[in-house]
């Protein structure tokens, strides 16, 4: 069903969305639930309205429809699956994520132990987050992290701002590695053994260990796992040719990250930031960029006309630049 995700909603809430016309029902990113206050959309190209009590779209948060103490202990009740007693380790960390690998971040009153948060209560706010499979996002990528000489893929980080679409990348990039290509242009490549470290569930959207979306035939994915301890039980016992995880950043994540490249395995990861100059400031990241450990460097950025990406090489020098319009520029070094 296209849309499933509006099941997740309480019947108020859910028919409001319904309404929405179909094109930008398709766009929706983001819907924010704040108990007594507007409810809130996001969409593509950054772009917000709040939800009219009609369903229509307004930017005036008196307009808007304001969801109740029901609305927001039914949604808890829908998400939880009636069982919140079951979720005490995602309460600690402050989102759910449910099947098809959509992200609910939580606001709420949090309850400390030990000078950190044990979990969250009197939970009030709601940020749901649309996972969507776009198979072919990578086409125009992977060309550039392909080492045809040694028939391998070069280690390669994505860097993005959040919701700029670095999940939606690697989660493509997982299916075509493991898929390789019998035929086109630059003739067949064969599929690779591809490991997914998935900490927040989201890249194959997995329930009860099988995947929502389609990461490739020859795929193995570690849900809900940390991405240090992951990335380092796929070395003992997976034997993958490419490990992919999800925002690395920790001391810890570097040193899994480190411990793969050494034992020849590709490693295909993605960190949150702008620009590269950014990351190597940063105590978990500086070393890894220091020591050039990637051979690639994927910078996505979303404008309102569509999704722009740069590839760099290991030492940060422009391969190729795709504008929104899918205009290339930049230049190709050996």
């Amino acid at each position: 069903m296209v849309n499933d995700w509006l099941l997740l909603f309480p019947e108020r809430i859910r028919a409001l969305l319904g309404g929405l016309p179909a094109p930008l029902l398709g766009k929706v990113e983001e819907i924010r639930i704040r108990e007594g206050r507007p409810l809130e959309i996001n969409y593509s190209g950054g772009k917000y309205h709040f939800l009219g009590v009609s369903g229509s779209l307004t930017l005036s948060p008196e307009e808007a429809y304001k969801p109740e103490r029901e609305d927001t202990h039914r949604l808890l009740d829908l998400i939880s699956n009636h069982s919140l007693y079951t979720m005490e380790e995602e309460l600690r960390k402050g989102f759910i994520t449910i099947p098809g690998g959509h992200r609910i971040g939580l606001a709420g009153r949090t309850v400390l132990s030990g000078g950190g948060v044990e979990h969250l209560r009197d939970i009030t706010g709601f940020n749901v987050r649309i996972a969507r499979e776009l198979p072919g996002i990578a086409d125009g990528v992977l060309p550039y992290l392909l080492d045809k000489g040694r028939q391998r893929i070069m280690h390669t980080l994505v860097l993005s701002p959040p919701q700029h679409g670095k999940t939606t990348l690697l989660r493509d990039l997982a299916r075509q590695i493991s898929a390789g290509t019998r035929s086109g242009r630059e003739g067949s490549r064969p599929g690779l053994k591809v490991g997914i470290v998935d900490e927040r569930s989201e890249i194959a959207g997995s329930r009860r260990g099988i995947p929502a979306f389609d990461v490739g035939p020859r795929t193995d994915i570690l849900d809900g796992c940390p991405k240090a301890e992951g990335l380092m039980m796929m070395i003992r016992s997976l034997s993958p040719d490419v490990l992919i995880a999800d925002e690395i950043g920790r001391p810890e994540d570097a040193e899994a990250v480190t411990e793969a490249l050494h034992a020849g395995i590709t490693v295909v990861a993605s960190a949150h930031g702008k620009e590269v100059s950014e990351l190597a400031r940063r105590p978990g990241l500086g070393g890894l960029l220091e020591h050039r450990m990637f051979e690639r460097y994927v910078i996505l950025h979303r404008t309102e006309a569509g999704l722009s990406f740069r590839i760099l090489d290991g030492q940060r020098r422009s391969l190729l630049l795709v504008a929104p319009e899918g205009r290339q520029g930049g230049e190709r070094h050996a």
